[in-house]
């Protein structure tokens, strides 16, 4: 099935992960490529990290210990070694891994009494790395802050907080850092303010980006583009300036329907999006899509 036009038209394949019958998905949250274009796919069930090969065949799976609360997933290169950075909504904690699973640092929650007690709960669901080495985690489904730490887990600081105005956040559920500029920007997913903010290293704000959108929850930058999956039934690129390029796999019918965004297969149609949480590119510019579906769904993208 052929979606999109232009220079941004693609073979669109909801059937590509080919899972052993011991695995079944769960909620689909995250997705990441490596080096070597192997897809790793992070759910809700256990294992939670499933392994593919650019063809969709399965290679290996690790991760039980994060059954239910499987939410963000970042690849970063450090110095030639590839680490993942997962985030624990269930457990409130930021783990570091190799790609074999294998601990390398994990953050809990911040010593911060003023944000956080027994009612304020800290709930992360993003995470990214400067290129300086500093790991940003984003508290999207607890209080609305962005914790900063040096690359040894060593507290920094925080910003934002509830709020409307530039700086603060409602559900800043997701978190990138862009360097298509030159200087480092970070890029936060304002989901329940349905906006992204620009802000600098240090969490001062730049910009605010509200249009061409409805529900942003993460980022994937390939190139110049800019890729997001909205949680309201659609992948959206935009270009270097920010500025609109093309929605894929629309449908504006989906998040309205009862029951959403658990709703049947038997909904889905193969050429449309449900409910898009997760979303990254190999090195050809296929792009891959994790849903947030009672089943999970993850489809590939293969650039025309």
């Amino acid at each position: 099935m052929i979606i999109g036009s232009g220079n941004h038209r693609y073979d669109m394949n909801p059937a590509w992960a080919q899972l052993p019958e011991s695995i079944r998905f769960g909620y689909c949250h995250g997705i990441v490529t490596d080096s070597e274009d192997n897809v790793y796919v992070f759910h809700t069930n256990a294992p939670c990290v499933v392994k593919f090969d650019p063809e969709g065949r399965y290679l290996a799976s690790w991760g039980d210990e994060y059954e239910g609360g499987a939410h963000g997933f970042y690849l970063h290169d450090e110095g030639g070694e590839q680490y993942l950075y997962i985030t624990d909504t269930a457990r409130g904690s930021v783990v570091k891994t190799t790609l074999s699973g294998e601990k390398v640092l994990e953050l809990g929650a911040p010593d911060l009494p003023n944000a956080y007690d027994a009612e304020r709960k800290y709930v992360p669901t993003d995470v990214a790395v400067a290129p300086n080495g500093d790991i940003y985690v984003a508290d999207g489904y607890g209080q609305n802050w962005v914790h900063r730490y040096r690359a040894n887990g060593e507290y920094v600081g925080s910003f934002g907080g509830t709020g409307s105005e530039p700086g603060r956040f409602k559900c800043p559920h997701g978190i990138s850092v862009d360097v298509r500029r030159g200087e480092p920007e970070l890029y936060v997913a304002d989901r329940g303010n349905h906006r992204i903010q620009v802000l600098t290293p240090d969490g001062e704000p730049i910009r605010i980006i509200d249009e061409n959108m409805d529900m942003p929850c993460s980022f994937f930058f390939h190139g110049d583009e800019m890729i997001f999956p909205d949680l309201h039934s659609r992948v959206t690129i935009f270009d270097a300036n920010d500025t609109f390029v093309t929605h894929l796999g629309e449908d504006q019918l989906a998040y309205k329907q009862q029951g959403w965004p658990n709703l049947p297969e038997s909904y889905f149609r193969g050429n449309r999006f449900s409910s898009p949480h997760g979303v990254c590119a190999d090195r050809s510019g296929n792009i891959y899509v994790a849903e947030w579906t009672v089943n999970g769904r993850v489809t590939k993208l293969t650039k025309m």
